[in-house]
């Protein structure tokens, strides 16, 4: 058999074929089950030795060219339908996005986000810790004794499983755990904020078992309390955007700061609203508290792997959740986890809102 003339005839057809349809009508037609290429190769068993030493290799080659062949053509023609669907099909990129938009950006998100760009601009990095804590880094290195009511069942997520050297598990109940985590992790000089969710055993229309909260931590040489004022107050004006911010430290009592001090802001009365900013003592204004904070105790800064006489810093904490509401005038704490898509249309934040210092750190969508 000539199997030059017949390979040839094949790539010629194949050569031809118009279409995809064609292509594989073809390589049924050679090389399908019955096809004259896949008949030549049965007719090998009953060939003698010497007659298959002669005929194999030739029908393997025609049935590789024919092959390839196939595959390249196919190749081809899908080629060719891509191009040609591609200079049909055109994108208008200028057309204007929906009127309605879909989805937003939660407040709690957005918040998180206005935080990290006010205090990046003061130096400070972001810090994260698990939320799975062990109840030495939650409570014992953040000076907190075994009597410490913030220990109790009625307040904290125990686990039932210990966890390594046999500590009590837990869901950490404030961010402070990755204070201790930083100074151990990374040392001193130090200046980071550590936003993130946090536990506690608690419901009303101002409190929820799961909550946000932002804490700050410096730590270096010659800190004092004066560092911690200006800090606190160039973040407050920053993210009320407003440069009437009053400001009003209150002696008071943590188990890792020392001296503590808690600290409110001045706010106004409009129609019937409270409005942070201005305030203080005056007929149509008062106080409210929004932070708490202090210079971090010496026994915390110990249990940081630190030398309390070489370093020294402040710390302080707020709820990211309370800043909203302060912020954005919402009135009940519940409703940033109902899930509701009314109210999440109404406080949500654009995609394409990024805080920014110079265009603003909160503009609702």
């Amino acid at each position: 058999m000539d199997y030059t003339a017949t390979g040839r005839d094949a790539l010629l057809r194949i050569a031809e074929a118009a279409d995809l349809d064609a292509v594989e009508a073809l390589r049924i037609e050679f090389l399908g089950k019955q096809g004259s290429i896949s008949l030549l190769l049965k007719t090998l068993g009953k060939m003698t030795p010497d007659e298959r030493q002669a005929e194999g290799p030739k029908i393997h080659g025609l049935r590789q060219s024919v092959t390839d062949a196939i595959a390249a053509r196919k190749s081809a023609l899908e080629n060719a339908v891509l191009e040609a669907r591609l200079a049909s099909e055109k994108i208008d990129l200028t057309l204007p996005a929906p009127e309605a938009t879909i989805g937003s950006v939660h407040p709690v998100s957005q918040v998180m986000d206005e935080l990290a760009e006010i205090f990046a601009d003061m130096g400070f990095a972001v810090a994260t810790g698990p939320e799975i804590e062990d109840d030495w880094h939650n409570f014992t290195a953040l000076n907190m004794p075994e009597s410490h009511p913030a220990r109790a069942m009625h307040d904290t997520f125990y686990f039932a499983d210990k966890g390594a050297e046999g500590r009590e598990m837990l869901l950490r109940t404030h961010t402070s755990p990755v204070q201790i985590r930083s100074m151990i992790e990374q040392g001193a000089p130090l200046r980071v904020i550590a936003p993130g969710r946090v536990y506690r055993s608690d419901s009303d229309a101002t409190h929820t078992p799961m909550f946000h909260q932002v804490e700050g931590l410096v730590i270096d040489k010659g800190i004092h309390l004066g560092h911690l004022k200006w800090t606190l107050e160039t973040f407050l004006k920053a993210f009320f955007e407003r440069d009437d911010i009053v400001l009003r430290l209150r002696p008071s009592y943590f188990p890792f700061t020392e001296p503590s001090v808690e600290v409110d802001v001045g706010y106004t009365v409009i129609d019937g609203k409270r409005v942070v900013g201005g305030g203080g003592n005056v007929p149509d204004g008062g106080w409210m508290e929004v932070l708490g904070s202090g210079m971090v105790n010496r026994r915390v800064i110990e249990f940081g792997g630190l030398d309390p006489d070489q370093w020294q810093g402040f710390a302080f904490g707020t709820g990211v959740d309370r800043l909203a509401m302060l912020k954005y005038g919402m009135d009940d704490l519940r409703a940033f986890f109902d899930g509701d898509e009314r109210w999440l249309s109404h406080y949500g934040f654009s995609a394409l809102d990024v805080p920014t210092l110079s265009g603003g750190v909160g503009t609702p969508a």
